[in-house]
């Protein structure tokens, strides 16, 4: 049985350790958190008897530790995935990959160094309806694309401006960062490289401080002329998460992700330019089966050495993207993307 340190005691890891637990071939064996009361309470919280600590370095030199979960702050998740990697260990890194893009840049060069798995916490990819769209649009169901629209906000809450969200020195940027760069990461998976962007932000509620937005909008492009459009907010006062597809001969939407976005739905909608509107509706009930899925092909790719979906790269190319859209939005320029 393999074993797995789970450095970050929050809300992830509470997302994240059941697929663990629930695995017959991986046992979780450290909880590290810079409050160890916090990581002895979830350990308890999940019935775990397993150690804790507070020092990450000790806990990445077990030698009976093969895999490392990094669901802590943006600000040291370089430091600790370069480490455990260093150290031999396949790592999972929640999204964003790193504070600055030099950071998630040696992330992915340690990653081919040391023939490690460095996956970046894209879960959105695994949810039900997500993956239903994927594998509808690879096999041609609306034909070539023409445009997608993506649309991810939350209410924000009183307060918002004392979290660590709203540390631009803790953060690599505001709620495109930190929700957008879901979508962001979608649309690549979908329609392949992005090779202009432009943008805009704004903070115009919450006293958030300079440069983070409360709200912002990305246009990007590939290279066959495919534009999709991103709205990340902090002021969509009923929490909303829609994500668009079109093509040809239809569209794919994905409406809801559950829980207080609401049902997750696929809608399916082929286009007959002369008869009638319509569209089926696959509603997928249940808990949120996206943290079990992305825990299966992040040991998938540690057991047969391969690249999981939703790499270090992909994770550095997301935020790329942001950082194009940021740039853009200082001085309204459009912002051309090299390989």
């Amino acid at each position: 049985m393999k074993k797995v340190a789970v450095i970050g005691a929050g809300l992830q890891a509470k997302r994240r350790i059941p697929a663990i637990i629930e695995d017959p071939d991986y046992e979780l064996v450290w909880i590290v958190d810079r409050k160890e009361e916090r990581a002895k309470r979830l350990a308890v919280e999940f019935g775990k008897d397993v150690y804790t600590s507070t020092d990450w370095k000790l806990v990445i030199q077990d030698p009976e530790v093969a895999a490392v979960l990094i669901l802590t702050y943006p600000d040291t998740h370089a430091e600790i995935a370069i480490a455990a990697m260093e150290a031999g260990k396949d790592v999972l890194c929640e999204k964003p990959l790193s504070r600055n893009e030099n950071e998630a840049k040696d992330m992915v060069e340690v990653s081919h160094k040391t023939s490690r798995v460095l996956k970046c916490g894209f879960n959105h990819r695994f949810h039900p309806a997500v993956l239903e769209a994927h594998r509808l649009f690879q096999s041609g169901k609306i034909g070539k694309p023409l445009f997608g629209r993506g649309r991810y906000g939350i209410a924000g809450r009183q307060g918002i401006e004392s979290e660590w969200r709203s540390d631009p020195k803790i953060v690599s940027g505001g709620q495109l960062m930190e929700q957008g760069i879901h979508l962001v990461d979608l649309f690549r998976w979908f329609f392949g490289e992005t090779k202009r962007v432009t943008g805009m932000r704004a903070t115009n509620h919450w006293p958030l401080p300079t440069p983070l937005e409360d709200n912002g909008f990305i246009l990007m492009q590939n290279a066959e002329g495919v534009i999709a459009s991103i709205h990340s907010s902090l002021t969509q006062w009923i929490n909303l998460f829609e994500f668009e597809i079109y093509g040809e001969k239809g569209s794919l939407t994905v409406h809801g992700l559950g829980a207080s976005y609401g049902v997750e739905k696929l809608i399916v909608s082929e286009h007959d330019a002369n008869g009638p509107f319509s569209y089926q509706t696959f509603e997928f009930r249940g808990g949120d089966a996206s943290w079990k899925s992305e825990w299966k092909d992040f040991t998938r790719a540690m057991g047969d050495r391969s690249c999981p979906i939703g790499t270090g790269q992909d994770g550095l190319r997301a935020m790329q993207i942001v950082n194009a859209a940021y740039a853009a939005a200082s001085d309204g320029h459009t912002v051309e993307l090299t390989s």
